[in-house]
């Protein structure tokens, strides 16, 4: 054999050996990618702990925009309407998905979530109205799924301060890019 026909050889070998080792690294760096911002609305039951557990409605608008390929960062908005009073929270949520959502393998993606913020309660008694505000965390986690193009539904249970537990379903859009 000659130089020339070895020199052939080992470069087809070369070239064989880079394909097998790039082609797994185009998933990898198409996971790399972060997600389009989102936003979503949501709907549910919030839970306050009393003597019992007193049940009120809640209705929430949330922004998210990704840091990194699994983590978002953004503003939620939640209303809660009881009798005689209203609860009105604004946090700053983290989002940490647990599969990227760029790959289209993972079309139903599970998160954890955690935010701060303010928690204010406004009540409405016979001599006026009464309003007071407090800090605000929740904790939790849920699943949503993509069922359009870029259209997601889930849901989401979370706990925080003041005491509750928050059910909710949501639906989110995806926006361009």
């Amino acid at each position: 054999m000659t130089n020339a026909e070895i020199f052939r050889q080992r470069t087809k070998g070369a070239i064989f050996g880079f394909v097998l080792l790039a082609a797994p690294m185009a998933d990898l760096a198409a996971a790399q990618e972060r997600p389009r911002p989102a936003v979503e609305l949501a709907a549910g039951w919030v839970g306050f702990a009393d003597d019992g557990i007193v049940g009120e409605g809640m209705v929430a608008g949330a922004a998210r925009w990704y840091l990194l390929p699994r983590v978002s960062v953004g503003p939620e908005l939640v209303y809660i309407n009881g009798a005689n009073h209203s609860h009105l929270v604004a946090t700053g949520n983290v989002t940490w998905d647990v599969f990227a959502s760029t790959n289209r393998a993972h079309r139903v993606v599970p998160f954890l979530v955690a935010g701060g913020g303010v928690f204010q309660t406004r009540e409405h008694l016979f001599n006026g109205t009464y309003t007071s505000s407090e800090g605000a965390f929740t904790a939790g986690g849920g699943v949503r799924a993509l069922v359009a193009d870029r259209v997601t539904l889930g849901f989401d249970m979370r706990v925080g301060w003041e005491t509750h537990i928050r059910i909710s379903g949501l639906i989110g859009l995806q926006l361009g890019r």
